[in-house]
């Protein structure tokens, strides 16, 4: 048998972390055993369903590599296949029209509740077919009225229902458009999906799926249910916790194979071990290991894997996800050091794409001094600047070794500690206080800008002291 998972989100908003991790247990799943990973696009509430949405799927799907292997399948390109199903029902007797108004529903469901009884259909319709078939009708499954429904799941076990509590489902509405739960029966059935990876909140929906898809004849999928992802302080994860959209992360700089790392972790693992490459993540993941329990986001854990992926990735690589930062921060790259030098003085220094991209603007963009360089940059720097100016003029093998050593005769020179000369050159050079050691920094600047600066620098210190 050929594994079969799917992703199935519903394009009413962008693709939320809890979703995001949904689809990569559903792809691990499926990488795992040679299998197949469909994309599902569930469009048919056609109020909410917007097509940027879907594009923002799309791409968080795409930035976060979970390649899927057919699709996206829209489920609004299948309408006549619904229409052909819910005819195929009714015909053999197992779905029925139904009359009942809204509010004979609405009514019935007031009852019901206050009489502390579960809200259900009572059969009117299946029991007494009306005669006046002129009004508005849905269409309902017939849902067995005895026996049970009995499912193993691969995280929460042997899982049973009565079947005298589910009601008969409407699978086609007054419109004739097809629920939920009748359209992801067959999908799941025309695409011979073998193992749904889905939230638990879906739960209670399984029973009823079951029973439609043994009334189609076809042998249900296995399940397997994914507890809910809370928010730091244990509650439900919502917008007030931070960045719950996967587009947001990639927007604060979080590398795709770092969310992916910590998507893994939230509620599996194996052993104590923290980094996952995605070949790690393939060979490992067990959907059976993952835990019942909801497992809270935690900000700092994902800083700290943020950070090692930074450090221990290919340079060159980060530096492609580091464009993309420089470009939404509108620094001009084409002009200076290669990105990827950067990358390797900048990797210790931050936990973000975003931060690497903040703290590195100096080496391509113009600089300006704050109130903070004022006790940096006094008039006894000139001569120093001066000098500097001079050296480095005259140096034609600019790299880091040669700047280091010209620092050190000027300190020499002047007879002072190597700080008191690279602090102000480092807040000259790049109008901060924190940067790569001044010598590598210097040279990443290249000769025409540092010279530019240090101009910069003594007309700033001029204007300052003598106006």
């Amino acid at each position: 048998m050929t594994i079969r998972t799917r992703f199935a989100p519903s394009p009413t908003g962008m693709l939320h972390i809890g979703s995001a991790r949904t689809a990569l247990f559903s792809w691990l799943h499926a990488r795992q055993h040679n299998g197949k990973f469909i994309l599902r696009i569930e469009d048919t509430d056609l109020e909410r369903s917007t097509q940027e949405a879907v594009n923002a799927i799309l791409d968080g799907m795409e930035w976060l590599g979970l390649n899927w292997d057919e699709g996206p399948i829209h489920q609004m390109q299948r309408m006549q296949r619904y229409h052909e199903v819910i005819q195929q029902l009714l015909d053999c007797g197992k779905a029925y029209r139904c009359y009942c108004a809204k509010s004979r529903i609405d009514d019935l469901r007031e009852k019901q509740l206050a009489n502390k009884e579960k809200p259900r259909y009572d059969g009117l319709c299946r029991l007494n077919p009306p005669t006046d078939t002129n009004q508005p009708f849905v269409i309902r499954f017939k849902n067995p009225e005895s026996g049970t429904v009995q499912f193993e799941d691969q995280i929460h076990g042997v899982i049973t229902f009565q079947n005298n509590e589910l009601d008969d489902l409407v699978i086609a509405r007054s419109d004739g458009t097809p629920t939920y739960n009748f359209a992801v029966v067959v999908d799941d059935y025309d695409m011979k999906i073998t193992h749904v990876i889905r939230g638990d909140d879906h739960i209670n929906n399984t029973p009823r799926q079951i029973n439609l898809l043994k009334a189609l004849g076809a042998t249900p999928p296995i399940y397997a249910h994914l507890p809910m992802i809370l928010g730091p302080d244990g509650t439900k994860l919502s917008k007030r916790h931070g960045a719950v959209n996967v587009t947001q992360y990639r927007e604060e700089g979080f590398l795709p194979e770092a969310m992916l790392n910590y998507l893994v972790r939230l509620g599996w693992s194996h052993g104590d071990q923290e980094i996952f490459s995605i070949q790690d993540m393939i060979k490992l993941f067990d959907i059976k290991g993952v835990n019942k329990a909801s497992a809270a986001l935690n900000p700092t854990k994902l800083l700290w894997i943020n950070q090692h992926h930074i450090k221990n990735s290919d340079p060159e690589q980060i530096a492609k996800y580091l464009q993309w930062h420089m470009d939404d921060q509108k620094i001009d790259t084409s002009q200076g050091t290669n990105l990827t030098n950067i990358v390797k003085v900048m990797v210790e220094r931050t936990h973000t794409l975003k931060e690497m991209a903040e703290k590195s603007r100096y080496f391509y963009m113009d600089i300006t001094y704050d109130e903070k360089a004022k006790k940096h940059l006094t008039p006894e720097l000139t001569p120093i600047l001066i000098e500097l100016k001079d050296r480095l003029t005259e140096l034609n093998d600019w790299h880091a070794t040669a700047i280091h050593q010209i620092i050190i005769k000027t300190a020499e020179k002047f007879t002072l500690k190597l700080g008191k000369i690279a602090q102000p050159l480092r807040i000259i050079v790049t109008g901060t206080e924190a940067s790569p050691p001044i010598d590598i920094t210097v040279e990443l600047i290249g000769k025409i800008k540092t010279l530019q600066r240090i101009e910069q620098g003594l007309d700033w210190i001029n204007r300052l002291y003598n106006n």
